[in-house]
């Protein structure tokens, strides 16, 4: 009986930092794609110039998104906004595209499950770091659309007022707050700088 009391300080010691370390590692595997990302932006200067589709895309240099727009995305059926984010920003059913007079409507995550996420599907995990004045480029069916942030704002999930209202050329971007919850969101307005 000596023997085993002996030991059995030394197991559990032993037992909880195995334990410890699995957690660690697991800790790593769950923030590795942010870690990932955040890296990747602030050691490259380059930020791609080109839309990544021609179709309808979304880029902002200042803060190196530049991600593919799913068109025509109920934003209300979440079976199918889920799988259009896993490819890119979604555009809203029934707001403007550029080529339209009216308020545009573009939502995306900031982040996601560790094990589903991908570049596109976090496509605005920066977008809290954007500025008034940050130039929104818009490409679509091959033609580039150039907004300028007006203003941020946070609000809370059911204050659907700002996305209801048609303002002419009018661009608002969406994405939860603070990363990694979905308790809020944050609303991005920016006006379309040259007229159609």
């Amino acid at each position: 009986m000596g023997k085993t009391s002996k030991r059995t300080p030394q197991t559990l010691s032993t037992i909880g930092n195995v334990l410890m370390g699995l957690s660690m590692v697991f800790a790593l595997i769950i923030f590795f794609p942010i870690i990932k990302e955040e890296y990747t932006y602030r050691t490259t200067n380059v930020i791609t110039q080109t839309a990544t589709s021609e179709v309808f895309n979304i880029r902002i240099p200042t803060i190196g998104i530049n991600s593919p727009v799913v068109e025509n995305v109920d934003p209300w059926n979440q079976r199918l906004y889920v799988e259009a984010l896993k490819n890119g920003v979604a555009h809203a059913t029934g707001s403007a595209v550029p080529n339209q007079s009216g308020l545009m409507y573009l939502f995306a995550h900031s982040s996601d499950l560790p094990w589903r996420m991908t570049r596109y599907n976090t496509a605005f995990f920066r977008l809290g770091r954007v500025k008034e004045g940050d130039q929104i480029i818009v490409t679509y069916k091959g033609k580039d659309i150039v907004y300028r942030v007006r203003e941020k704002k946070t609000v809370w999930p059911n204050e659907v007022k700002y996305l209801t209202e048609q303002k002419r050329n009018q661009l608002v971007l969406q994405t939860c707050t603070p990363i990694g919850t979905a308790l809020k969101r944050l609303l991005v307005f920016a006006e379309r700088v040259d007229n159609f």
